[in-house]
This record gives C-alpha cells, structure tokens and sequence, in this order.
C-alpha cells in the first residue's frame, strides 16, 4: 500500500496543499482573462482541484463492494 493512503493527517496535509493552490491559481487565471497565460493558469488550477479529488477517493478505493 503506497505510504500517504495509510496515513489520514498527510493526506489531510497534501489535499490542504492542493486545493488552496489550485483555488490561488484559478483565481489568478480568472484575473488574466483575455490572455493564454491565464487560460494556463486555470486549468493547472482545475487539475490540482482534481488531484485533491483523487487523494480524497484514495482512501475509498480498496474497500470491496459488498
């Protein structure tokens, strides 16, 4: 089992880490509009809020269905 799925306070650390960052840069992003680099800065934003879906679901993952 890979180490951060074990452990609830990393994983508590790393989607705090990841969804304030992604929020920081979809606001960036949201601020640049009109420019390429803003669109950039979005969807980095939209794929750290995904990432900190996934490390959310993580922990859900191995359990069977019954």
């Amino acid at each position: 089992m890979i180490f951060w799925k074990e452990h609830a306070g990393l994983r508590m650390i790393l989607m705090a880490v990841t969804f304030v960052l992604g929020m920081v840069l979809v606001i960036r992003g949201w601020m640049m509009t009109g420019r390429m680099a803003g669109l950039g800065l979005m969807l980095l934003g939209v794929a750290l809020l995904l990432v900190t879906l996934y490390l959310y679901n993580a922990r859900f993952a191995d359990r069977k269905k019954h």
